[in-house]
């Protein structure tokens, strides 16, 4: 009988130890994936993008640097009696928020296009350029107005070419086919904008997903900036008030706007940023504490999102980003003001302000440019 109980305990004791070691083996290959998707992502992301990836000098020289000063190498710029260098090593990553829904208002019309015209993209109700600075070791987030005045390619429905018009900086979305195209063309755009500055990436969401990615990090707080009581959407929200937003309410606490009351765009920009500012601290805390969250992300994600950036390159992203610091005196706006057009309201940069801003967000002054970390 002692026999027996001995060789049971050793049945025992062997499967405790295979159950440990199969753990110990399955925590260890996925860290040798996350490893090796880090890796190739690393080397990856740092490429700028087609459309964005020629020499900024000349244009910015022409657009944001003084009157007729030289280039003293590539992407170098006089300002301010000043020479800087552009970031090469900042990584530059375009958020659009795909509203869908939205019926789409192209070329002074309103209409709903069907799927496969080249009008059919739908427009980008929300623009945030986040950099990530290797150099300190920074995040910061450019909101930019969607109804910021810009120069916009122009298609028609059957796809051809008609010109460069000043449109809002959101339409550019709805003139192409709501995948890759609409989102190049949108980057392009963007990075016109800006003097020509290159971006390494695009994420477009539709707003679909926010209840779902909202959700997954276990809801937001915010204290709300503003009354947003609509009934029909069971919304009944009022300025100062704490409140943790989950499912829907996350949706139309970022959606929602009076469209008949001027300036009101602003306001809810203001609160998409306060949203994205605490989701982004959100998805920090919960990466730091199990990187697998990263890619239960991005599972999530694909199911809403057009994208050029791949897994190891969201992995990559993901493990660097909790390294990072990001607070809100690294959110920004373009500076500008918002006047009533003949149909819709538009937003003008104030460009003096505006070139400002982007030499002190992508460019270091020449004499202290660090060397590139290898």
């Amino acid at each position: 009988m002692l026999d027996e109980e001995i060789i049971v305990e050793k049945k025992k004791l062997g499967f405790g130890r295979v159950t440990v070691f199969t753990i110990i083996a399955g925590i260890c290959t996925i860290l040798i994936v996350i490893g090796i998707l880090r890796i190739t992502g690393r080397n990856s992301i740092n490429k700028p993008m087609a459309v964005t990836a020629t020499s900024a000098t000349a244009d910015v020289v022409a657009n944001m640097g003084e009157p007729n000063a030289p280039a003293v190498a590539d992407n170098v710029i006089t300002y301010g009696g000043k020479e800087y260098a552009l970031n090469e090593d900042l990584i530059t990553i375009l958020i659009m928020g795909i509203d869908a829904e939205t019926q789409k208002e192209v070329g002074g019309q309103s209409w709903e296009e069907e799927e496969g015209s080249a009008q059919a993209g739908g427009q980008a109700d929300a623009l945030f350029l986040v950099m990530m600075n290797p150099h300190d070791k920074n995040v910061s987030i450019l909101a930019i107005d969607r109804n910021a005045m810009a120069d916009v390619d122009v298609f028609d429905k059957e796809g051809n070419y008609q010109g460069v018009q000043i449109k809002q900086i959101a339409l550019q979305h709805g003139y192409g086919d709501g995948k890759e195209q609409s989102c190049e063309r949108q980057v392009k755009a963007v990075s016109r904008m800006l003097g020509d500055i290159p971006i390494n990436a695009y994420i477009a969401i539709s707003m679909d997903a926010i209840p779902e990615l909202n959700d997954a990090v276990g809801g937001i707080t915010v204290d709300v900036l503003e009354d947003i009581v609509y009934p029909e959407y069971d919304m009944d929200l009022h300025q100062g008030e704490t409140v943790k937003l989950e499912g829907d309410k996350a949706y139309w606490y970022v959606r929602l706007r009076q469209e008949d009351e001027f300036g009101s765009n602003e306001m809810r920009l203001q609160r998409q940023k306060q949203y994205m500012t605490t989701f982004a601290a959100a998805v920090k805390n919960e990466v730091a504490s199990d990187i697998r969250v990263a890619a239960d992300l991005y599972q999530v994600l694909q199911k809403y999102m057009v994208s050029n950036i791949e897994l190891s390159q969201f992995v990559y992203l993901a493990t660097e980003y909790k390294n990072y610091d990001f607070d809100v005196s690294n959110l920004f706006s373009l500076p500008g003001e918002t006047v009533m057009g003949n149909n819709y309201e538009e937003f003008y940069i104030d460009e003096d302000a505006a070139r400002d801003l982007i030499v002190k967000l992508f460019y270091e002054p020449l004499e202290k440019k660090p060397e590139t970390e290898q």
